[in-house]
């Protein structure tokens, strides 16, 4: 069970005695009861200059994930259409750019020169939400905090919830914690989250797999997915 448990993209850079430090975490991991699909943050910022290293189109966009987001799309758009197949809900998270809001005092993290023209802030187009979709708008990083996701959840009766996006890092990682504190049982999607690091994006990926979340990769969740509604079986 260890090593398919570690089976993911922190090998390359977390040593065996780490991995070692950490094996009583070990169990089997799995999609949780009733899930929804919680999309982190998939909107127009983290994508501009293109599909280019995250060194040069920081140059021009310092908000961008460059390629790593571009490489994203791909996994994340079968991520979707497996759960559009499966009939689960659809949440996004994205900033609250309203004027009366005071984006400028609050903010989600400390980095600094962020826009907060809402053209940037809009959806990608190849996540598009469609009707039934419920998009939630945040000043904080955690989806969670200060916003009606909660409220929404529980009138749906979800307990599980699988979540991608961006940065795994910052917001994703955020929403995870809060998202596990909350009860929900948290899968995140390996090959559908990305960050401007990809140290970043690994450490985090081996930290909330080992203490808050089932890591798992895009085949084993589509192919839950595509079981009969209400079966569970751990992967």
């Amino acid at each position: 069970m260890k090593e398919r448990f570690e089976d993911h993209c922190w090998r390359d850079v977390v040593p065996e005695d780490i991995l070692t430090l950490y094996s009583h975490y070990a169990r089997e991991v799995f999609v949780g009861p009733r899930p929804a699909l919680l999309a982190i943050d998939l909107y127009e910022l983290a994508y501009q200059g293109g599909p280019h290293p995250v060194s040069e189109v920081s140059k021009t966009y310092p908000s961008s994930c460059g390629e790593n987001a571009w490489n994203a799309i791909a996994p994340t758009q079968r991520l979707f259409g497996a759960a559009r197949a499966a009939g689960i809900p659809v949440f996004y998270s994205t900033s609250d750019t309203r004027p009366e809001s005071s984006p400028a005092s609050v903010v989600a993290t400390k980095r600094r020169g962020i826009p907060v023209d809402p053209v940037v802030y809009a959806i990608r187009p190849e996540f598009a939400p469609q009707p039934g979709d419920v998009v939630i708008t945040k000043m904080r990083a955690s989806a969670f905090f200060g916003t009606p996701l909660t409220a929404h959840l529980t009138q749906l009766g979800i307990q599980s919830l699988i979540v991608c996006g961006e940065s795994t890092s910052g917001c994703v990682r955020a929403s995870v914690v809060e998202g596990y504190s909350h009860g929900y049982h948290v899968t995140v999607v390996e090959e559908c989250c990305f960050d401007r690091s990809p140290l970043s994006h690994k450490v985090n990926l081996f930290d909330m797999h080992h203490k808050y979340a089932d890591v798992m990769g895009i085949d084993d969740v589509e192919a839950h997915l595509a079981k009969p509604a209400g079966s569970k079986e751990a992967t």
